[in-house]
């Protein structure tokens, strides 16, 4: 889904002369302040995947309420343990340090590919966490959304912001802005590819 404003949008309506261009730091910011301020302890941000804060991820009542099946938790340390789920909750951990300095980007795509994998899986739902849920694992489910749902940044982040509230620290946005160029510059490449195999 991309918004009218959106430079990938822009872009792609003449991508031989209008280069996509990934919005700054200053501009995302400006972006993440607008919104109404979400206080939930979980938000539903994206079909069966849920966004949370740490006091949700203590809540094993909560969780089977939603009807939790799969855990992702961005601010894993050597004091959590899946062993606190059960067997009936998968557990996945990122150690990450909510820093400008922390390097989250290598967490992106096996992030990502958890995500995608268990709601690919019938019934299953997903809850992403770190202590506040605004900055870690916020970053994470923006990158899973434009890894594998071709969202722009910017769509990313308008989208998560419909149901929640996210602020990413500048360095985890600096690293998305390089996801995001990234993806870009990977879907540019395959337009040639792409044509060349269709033509007759």
């Amino acid at each position: 889904m991309e918004t009218m404003d959106s430079p990938r949008t822009a872009g792609e309506k003449n991508p031989a002369f209008i280069p996509y261009e990934s919005p700054t730091i200053s501009q995302l910011e400006d972006l993440l302040h607008g919104g109404p301020f979400s206080s939930h302890h979980v938000d539903e941000v994206w079909p069966d995947l849920f966004l949370g804060d740490m006091q949700m991820s203590h809540d094993r009542y909560g969780l089977w309420r939603l009807g939790i099946t799969h855990v992702l938790n961005a601010a894993h340390s050597k004091k959590c343990s899946d062993d606190f789920y059960g067997t009936t909750v998968k557990y996945y951990g990122v150690e990450a340090n909510d820093l400008p300095t922390f390097d989250i980007s290598p967490f992106f795509y096996p992030s990502a590919k958890y995500i995608h994998e268990a709601l690919s899986t019938a019934g299953a739902k997903v809850f992403v966490h770190c202590a506040v849920g605004v900055s870690r694992s916020a970053a994470l489910v923006l990158a899973y959304l434009m890894i594998y749902h071709s969202y722009t940044l910017v769509d990313a982040i308008l989208k998560v912001k419909e149901k929640r509230w996210i602020f990413p620290n500048q360095g985890f946005l600096k690293q998305l802005i390089a996801l995001d160029l990234n993806l870009k510059s990977k879907a540019e490449a395959e337009i040639p590819a792409l044509a060349e195999n269709c033509s007759f």
